[in-house]
Order: structure tokens, then C-alpha cells, then sequence
């Protein structure tokens, strides 16, 4: 009987989760907040809990987890990480510094302690690489001048997610200094180590799990990632890590060949895990908490919005491609959630789940909308604010002086080239 109960139950989430994602596509914005709705609507508190599949659930959001970070690494090589944090680090800091420190001055204003500051830091600072994927690819941006910059930063948010994963799973199991310290320099030992050999030994991993059979190469790519995934977590060095740095150390066709492969599985499980969130959520703790989410969401987003525009003018870029860079990285999604729901297990803080629920619902529905919107929106109050210059001059660079003494239409059909 409960095998049975346990099939409809299960069968209903996967069924439903696939209906509410073909609404989403519909309305063209991403199907995370929909799927965090489920997830409240039928967990504690909500119209029809489902105990029955639970525990699957949970198990199968973990997955979800490590698939998302390995997927994540297989979007990047080891070359490429190396090189964004030799020329990009300067945009990376900055984008911490106006990101986290709003989350965390957040949580010890509203007297949480310093742990869950350190966890809130970490949702209000990674923007979503998913969201703003496909939120450039809908708006045909991905051949812009400023879509290099935007790439970069994310780049180094994921890589930091290296180093700030196993100092919050420390911190949320209350272990001490040493025992801390030691686990951070596990963590940073293995990531190093990791990225020298998939820069020596890259090749020659690729080869080794290469296979023509798409069945045996689904099975040893997605056992080993969650052997390390599993190795990692016993080592208090995070799933997630370890499953990102098995993506780092595949490359080539093997990566491609398994970005086709396990697309699907990812976007199943990750479902799952944002349904799975949503089921340890009391819809009934979220109006307490919203005031501050949407203080945060409104704070955080200009942040974002500083941040692009301040790396964008530092590559150079004109006016138009900077506004575009600084709305495109607002939206947050499943990092934010993946961080939050660490948080959510150890039990740390119970308003911290539902403050990042609203949150979360908040900036992946007004980060589409940043993305397409703060350009057009910023040069008409800046044309406001001067009506005798037709388009806003940038202070003190080359290329936006150029750009400023070029007739109106001249700008718009070079930004829209993607040469702005």
C-alpha cells in the first residue's frame, strides 16, 4: 500500500512539475518560481502534504544538486578559470563586496548571529548562470560585447562557490577553529589539485572516460561524479565541490557528449530539489518575512546592476552594453536556493528559508525584466536629466566618448551589432 501510495504521490510531483515548466516556456521566464510554488503548496502547511515521497524527494534533491555543479564545470575548462581569475578578479571582489555584505548586515540587523549572516551573504551574492543563460540567449545577446563580462563574473562566482561551500558546511556542523581551518584547506588543496591536472592531465581524463556508447559513458560519468561527490562530503568538503570539479576535469568531446547526456536527468532532479525546498517551507512563515525579501530584492539588485555596469566599463565597454551587463546578472535562482537550503537542514535559523524563498521569487521573476528594461530605462532618465544631449556620455573612456559624439541612430545600430 505504500509502495502504491508512493508511485501516485511521486507520479503526481513529476507530472505536475512537467506541466508547470511547459507554462513557463510558454510565458518565456524561467520555471523556478513555479516550481518553488509547488513545493509550497504541498509541503507543511500547504493544501495536500505528500509524506508518502518524501524521503525520495530528499534523496533525489541531493542528486539534483550535485548535477546542477556538474554541470556548472562542464561548462568551463581548467584554462579558462585560470584565466578569469588572472584578468577578472578586480570585478570578482567587487561583486562580493556589493552583493554579500548587503545579505549579511541583513541577518545580524534582524539578530540572527554571524553563521547565518555568512549564509544569507552567499544567497544575496550569486546570481543564477541558469536564468541569465537563457534570459541572454531569448534576448539575442549572446554575440554582444558585453556578454564576455557578464560570463566572467559568473565564472568567478562559481569558481568562489569552491571556497565558500566548505566554509558554510563547517560553520552549519558547529565545528571548531581547527577543525574548520583544516577543512577549508582540504577544500583549496583538492580544487587546486584538481585544476593542475585537469591542465596537464585533462587529455588524457577526457580519454579515459571517453566512450562511442552514450549508455557507458551516462554510467561512469555520472557514477564517479557522485563517487567524489560522496568522498567530498565525508571529507566535510561539500557534494556540490566535488561535483564541480569533476566537470572542471572533463573537457572536450567527452564534456559535450555529457552535456547532451545528462541535460535531461539535470533538469529533472533539479526540479526536484527546488520542489523539495518549497516542501520544508511554511507558505505561513513567508508574509512575516516578506517586507525584508523585497528590501533585500530592491537592494541587491541595484547592487547587481552596479556591479556589470562597473566591469563592463572596465573592459571598455560602451554606455548601452554596461546598462545591459549590470540588469542581466539580477536575477538569483538555484544558488541562492542551494546555499539557503543547507542552512534549512542544519536548522540554523528557522526565518532564513522562508526569507530566501521570497527573495529568490522575486529576483527570478524582476531579473528577466532588469535584463531587457535598466538600458532602455537608464538612458531615458539620464536624456531627462540633460535634453540638450541626445545619448549620455560615459566618464573618461575611450570608447564612450566616441560613442557619445555619434548621432543617435548611429549608437543604436552599433550596440545592436554588439560592438558597443
Amino acid at each position: 500500500m505504500h509502495s502504491a501510495l508512493f508511485l501516485i504521490e511521486f507520479g503526481a510531483i513529476i507530472l505536475g512539475l512537467g506541466l508547470l515548466g511547459r507554462v513557463a516556456g510558454r510565458l518565456k521566464f524561467s520555471p523556478i518560481p513555479l516550481y518553488l510554488l509547488a513545493g509550497l503548496a504541498f509541503g507543511e502547511g500547504g493544501l495536500l502534504p505528500l509524506p508518502a515521497s518524501e524521503e525520495f524527494v530528499a534523496i533525489g534533491a541531493e542528486i539534483g544538486v550535485i548535477l546542477l555543479l556538474l554541470m556548472l564545470g562542464l561548462e568551463y575548462t581548467a584554462s579558462d578559470l585560470v584565466s578569469n581569475l588572472k584578468t577578472q578578479y578586480p570585478a570578482g571582489l567587487v561583486d562580493f563586496t556589493l552583493n554579500a555584505l548587503p545579505g549579511a548586515l541583513a541577518a545580524l540587523l534582524m539578530g540572527w548571529g554571524p553563521v547565518a549572516a555568512v549564509v544569507l551573504a552567499g544567497v544575496t551574492w550569486i546570481s543564477s548562470s541558469g536564468v541569465i543563460a537563457k534570459v541572454m540567449g531569448d534576448l539575442g545577446r549572446l554575440g554582444n560585447r558585453e556578454t564576455p563580462v557578464i560570463l566572467s563574473v559568473l565564472v568567478l562566482e562559481d569558481l568562489a562557490m569552491a571556497v565558500y561551500l566548505p566554509i558554510v558546511t563547517a560553520l552549519l556542523a558547529g565545528v571548531g577553529l581547527a577543525a574548520g581551518s583544516a577543512t577549508l584547506a582540504i577544500a583549496l588543496g583538492v580544487a587546486g589539485a584538481v585544476l593542475f591536472v585537469a591542465l596537464r592531465y585533462g587529455r588524457l581524463i577526457s580519454r579515459f572516460v571517453s566512450s562511442d556508447d552514450p549508455e557507458k559513458l551516462l554510467l561512469v560519468v555520472l557514477g564517479l561524479t557522485l563517487l567524489v561527490a560522496g568522498i567530498a562530503q565525508q571529507l566535510q568538503v561539500s557534494a556540490a565541490v566535488g561535483a564541480f570539479l569533476v566537470g572542471i576535469a572533463l573537457s572536450g568531446e567527452v564534456a559535450e557528449g555529457t552535456h547532451t547526456l545528462l541535460s535531461p536527468l539535470r533538469d529533472l532532479f533539479a526540479a526536484v530539489f527546488f520542489v523539495f525546498f518549497g516542501l520544508h517551507t511554511d507558505p505561513a512563515s513567508i508574509p512575516p518575512v516578506l517586507l525584508p525579501a523585497l528590501a533585500l530584492a530592491v537592494v541587491t539588485a541595484l547592487t547587481k546592476i552596479a556591479t556589470g555596469y562597473w566591469a563592463a566599463r572596465r573592459a571598455g565597454v560602451g554606455v548601452k552594453g554596461r546598462w545591459r551587463a549590470g540588469g542581466t546578472l539580477v536575477a538569483r535562482g538555484e544558488f541562492s536556493i542551494v546555499i539557503a537550503g543547507l542552512a534549512v537542514t542544519a536548522g540554523i535559523e528557522p526565518a532564513l528559508g522562508p526569507l530566501a524563498t521570497a527573495y529568490v521569487l522575486l529576483l527570478v521573476v524582476i531579473g528577466p525584466l532588469t535584463a531587457r528594461y535598466t538600458e532602455p530605462v537608464a538612458l531615458w532618465i539620464s536624456r531627462r536629466r540633460r535634453p540638450d544631449e541626445p545619448v549620455p556620455s560615459a566618464p573618461s573612456t575611450p570608447t564612450t566618448s566616441s560613442a557619445s559624439s555619434r548621432p543617435p541612430e548611429a549608437v543604436t545600430d552599433q550596440d545592436r551589432a554588439g560592438h558597443a
